[in-house]
């Protein structure tokens, strides 16, 4: 090896791969024709992935059990970009559920498995049905839609990106559920994701830490009830967050579709996190 021999690209062996730009200063992601489903895709990470990736020429299957708002999302997008946008109004918390979302798409390029809705609270306020419907959405949602999506990925350069959770790495008592389903979310992306290039296939995780969403509105209130017992001192807890903020879930998408594009074609089996050093630190807030 000599340094500077190797041209920079995303995928070393594939020219086509390499770094482009797009005139107005921006990086091409080559995404352009690709298709994407995104689940969870009525509002926050979601709904902003779906305007990166509708942005970068992606054709788009959005699945949430919100139809009007993705109806809405489709009418933004389809007037912005010139790309399609298939709506998929559905509860997604049974394996059924998934198995039809999977069959109505038929095939797609990249897979975000993005739905979920683990509830915030410590041993003794989640209790066990709380504890599998969570768990039925997000963590055997993913694996379920996986399983279906990685056979017909199987060379064919697809991309299975799951967002997940910081928590998983950060334990949590007072979001303990989440930090349970988050953990079994990453060994799951790192075993598959280990021996998935050797089929041509990509997997990777996603975790944030706090972004700004009516989602983390619902835990912020919890942990404001756990911590100061007033859920309306919630914005509070901001104080010890870095930069006293949360994540953008514009922040978050645009990392997503990087992770999701030819220019990280060499990544997989990994979870990168995004979450301004919270777990890094080991502490939450």
């Amino acid at each position: 090896f000599v340094p500077g021999s190797i041209p920079l690209r995303a995928n070393i062996g594939k020219p086509e791969d390499q770094l482009k730009w797009d005139g107005r200063g921006k990086m091409d992601l080559n995404l352009n024709g690709k298709t994407a489903l995104i689940t969870g895709a009525s509002q926050g990470i979601g709904l902003a992935l779906a305007r990166v990736l509708a942005r970068e020429g992606c054709n788009l299957h959005l699945a949430a059990r919100n139809g009007e708002a993705m109806n809405a999302a489709k009418k933004e997008l389809v007037a912005l970009h010139d790309v399609k946008v298939t709506v998929h109004s559905l509860d997604l918390s049974t394996t059924e559920a998934m198995e039809k979302l999977a069959q109505d798409v038929g095939y797609a390029d990249i897979l975000v498995n993005n739905a979920g809705d683990i509830p915030a609270g410590s041993l003794e306020v989640v209790d066990d049905a709380s504890w599998r419907a969570g768990f039925d959405l997000k963590v055997f949602g993913y694996i379920t839609l996986a399983r279906s999506f990685y056979r017909k990925m199987k060379g064919r350069d697809g991309v299975i990106l799951n967002v997940i959770g910081n928590s998983g790495e950060n334990w949590d008592a007072s979001y303990i559920a989440g930090s349970t389903g988050n953990a079994a979310l990453m060994a799951f992306t790192k075993a598959l994701g280990g021996a998935s290039l050797n089929d041509g296939v990509r997997v990777v995780g996603i975790n944030p830490g706090p972004v700004a969403t009516d989602r983390m509105l619902k835990i912020m209130k919890r942990k404001a009830i756990d911590m100061l017992g007033d859920e309306g001192r919630w914005q509070e807890l901001f104080d010890k967050y870095p930069g006293k903020r949360p994540a953008t879930a514009e922040e978050v998408a645009e990392l997503c579709a990087f992770m999701a594009s030819p220019l990280a074609g060499y990544i997989t089996g990994t979870v990168v996190t995004i979450d301004g050093g919270i777990a890094a630190r080991g502490s939450v807030i």
